[in-house]
């Protein structure tokens, strides 16, 4: 077991909800192990200026069920400079810190990466991303809260989708990555799901929409997310409508809702798994690796392969979709 005396926490990049479950565990597994936990506020900008205050199991109580970040975020590009990295370290040795863990995404990853093969402080990361993109878990933490979010306001939108029988497009969020529609469109039995990994035919989902007005199905729900190859919800729309000038549509973008709210018990449960399993792995030796979960077992991935390598897409799923549908 190696010992530390101090290791900081941060919260970098997008929130997600479950980050302060994480937090929670990851205050108390340190002190746990006699280690002083340090908050690092708004990620590695507030590294850099200084913003680092201690924490005590207290300053943890009541924030499992809160959404967002009790140490807020933020995107640092000073931090990506020489100078930035120098004056982050330097604040990092004023406290004594000797290790970090830092829960984000691929940016926050790749950060650490370069900061450590510059001043050689050991890191764990924890995926916290509502995009479930990061190679080496099979969930990310807040990707079931932000889903089931999804979930509940597509089910209101298919009740008044069906009272007027009209086509709804509805944009989810997922610049990169097709998660979040694909889950949430078979959840909620969408009769289309567009993602930016599987390029979609346009002619055969007119044709599929003309299909369902000839059989009388008037009610259609597409979802679609924001980096689609189409161009999102509005873009889509446009194009559907400009094929078939007679059917009506609506479109709903749902934004950043997704990032907010309570976490799910499955969100909580992951992130106070992975937050316990994140100092533990700190405390044998591990550094620049990443916690996740794969078939319920913590593993461990190293920041490379969670950031160079693309997590694959289970298409089979989107083929049940168009079967679902019918």
């Amino acid at each position: 077991m190696k010992t530390f005396k101090n290791i900081g926490l941060l919260t970098s990049g997008g929130d997600s909800p479950g980050m302060n479950a994480a937090i929670r565990a990851i205050v108390r597994t340190a002190t746990y192990h006699q280690v002083q936990p340090f908050g690092i506020m708004r990620g590695y900008q507030g590294m850099i200026e200084g913003e680092i205050l201690p924490l005590q199991t207290t300053d943890v109580s009541n924030i499992i069920q809160r959404g967002g970040t009790m140490l807020k975020t933020a995107r640092s590009k000073e931090f990506m400079t020489s100078e930035g990295m120098q004056k982050a370290y330097e604040q990092l040795m004023r406290h004594n810190i000797e290790a970090l863990v830092l829960i984000g995404g691929d940016g926050t990853f790749r950060g650490a990466t370069a900061f450590f093969e510059q001043y050689n402080i050991p890191a764990i990361g924890l995926p916290g991303t509502i995009d479930n993109d990061l190679n080496g878990t099979d969930f990310t933490i807040g990707f079931d809260t932000a889903v089931n979010t999804a979930v509940e306001a597509i089910d209101k939108i298919r009740d008044t989708a069906a009272a007027h029988d009209r086509l709804f497009i509805i944009e989810v969020m997922g610049r990169d990555a097709g998660y979040i529609a694909l889950h949430s469109g078979i959840a909620c039995g969408a009769e289309h799901v567009f993602i930016p990994e599987q390029q979609e035919i346009l002619d055969e989902i007119l044709h599929s929409i003309q299909d369902d007005q000839k059989r009388k199905k008037l009610t259609n729900i597409i979802v679609v997310a924001e980096g689609d190859e189409y161009g999102g919800a509005l873009k889509l729309q446009q194009t559907i409508q400009k094929a078939m000038p007679t059917i009506e549509s609506r479109v709903s973008i749902l934004g950043h809702i997704q990032r907010g709210g309570s976490p799910t018990a499955n969100d909580r449960m992951l992130a106070s798994r992975l937050g316990h399993a994140a100092v533990e792995a700190l405390l044998q030796g591990k550094s620049m690796m990443m916690a996740g979960m794969v078939n319920n077992e913590v593993v461990f991935t190293p920041f490379a392969s969670c950031t160079k390598l693309q997590k694959p897409m289970p298409h089979d799923l989107m083929a049940m979709i168009h079967v679902l549908a019918k």
